[in-house]
């Protein structure tokens, strides 16, 4: 070993290697202050239109929320799923998972504006998507998080890896595991960043087979949302995936799980005697574990194979390239 390495306090070099290992390579060249002198305002500004659009309609901080998952599970969080079809390039806005569901565009678009006021081709969609979610939750009631910022903008779409890479409500515990295992994520990270469903809605297509022919589901909870998603007819007709608080951020949703009351199929998956069932149960009893831990795995999912340095670029118009 050289004596520079040697002289290095074994401290040090500890929390250098933790440091690594918690959020890549990739991630170190992202730091909360990123934006602290090129545009210090663009934090409040975001912020400020995140509650507005919060206050207006409160789904909309969950629909947020969402569009961080479904950027960085498609080429990592490079805002990729902000980005309109062109002759030349079909977006993700349109893939299976996002088709008629993935909410929030306007007010991305609304966010850049003010931001674009303020600061010019400074500030990246990607990242603004980043500090959106964690604002929604906010919002919400739900947890802060300090959001690592400096990721820059992707220049093109992939609308295969939108139908391929963001998990499907059909799908099972084992396929949910594959899924975030092959984005460096664990099933404890699963399992806590799920709890996003804490907030927001389903559509009645998206559920109707788990209220008609699933069985472990509670029966006088599968009858009543039979009544506004018949089996015919009713598509889009919304049910709340949190049956008692749906419009703020806690841990029922793991409540709900406990008592059969999953509203997907693949909710209710994460209670159903497998390896997830003690997470489950210790979030259900202890909100305040579930909430450290959001923060934290939300964290490690926007480090998901960002854009930085010279790659990418600071997109102008979020639904376009420059």
């Amino acid at each position: 070993m050289s004596p520079k390495i040697s002289s290095f306090q074994p401290f040090k070099l500890a929390t250098f290697l933790l440091i690594l290992f918690l959020f890549g390579v990739a991630s170190a060249q992202l730091c909360p202050d990123f934006y602290a002198k090129t545009c210090p305002g663009a934090l409040p500004a975001i912020e400020m239109v995140v509650r507005a659009a919060v206050a207006k309609e409160a789904r909309m901080g969950a629909s947020l929320l969402r569009l961080q998952f479904h950027d960085c599970f498609v080429d990592g969080c490079d805002g990729s799923v902000l980005l309109d079809d062109t002759p030349k390039m079909k977006g993700e806005k349109t893939a299976k998972p996002n088709k008629g569901s993935l909410r929030g565009f306007d007010v991305i678009d609304r966010i850049k504006a003010e931001v674009e006021k303020i600061c010019p081709g400074v500030v990246s969609c990607a990242d603004i998507i980043t500090i959106a979610a964690r604002d929604s939750v906010v919002a919400l009631g739900g947890p802060y998080w300090t959001v690592l910022l400096g990721r820059r903008d992707s220049k093109t779409a992939n609308f295969s890896g939108a139908n391929s890479d963001i998990p499907a409500p059909t799908l099972n515990l084992t396929n949910f595991t594959t899924s975030f295992a092959k984005k460096g994520l664990s099933v404890s990270d699963l399992v806590t960043l799920y709890g996003a469903h804490t907030v927001g809605q389903a559509r009645c297509t998206n559920f109707r087979n788990r209220i008609y022919n699933e069985t472990n589901i509670d029966p006088f909870y599968a009858r009543a949302l039979r009544a506004n998603c018949p089996v015919n007819g009713g598509d889009n007709n919304l049910a709340p995936l949190d049956t008692a608080t749906p419009t703020i951020f806690d841990n029922h949703f793991y409540v709900d799980l406990i008592v059969k009351k999953g509203l997907l199929h693949s909710d209710q998956q994460f209670f159903n005697g497998g390896i997830t069932d003690s997470q489950i149960k210790a979030y259900s009893v202890n909100p305040i574990a579930f909430t450290e831990e959001f923060g934290k795995a939300m964290i490690k999912m926007a480090n998901i194979s960002p854009l930085t340095g010279t790659k990418g670029q600071i997109r102008l118009n979020c639904r376009k390239a420059n």
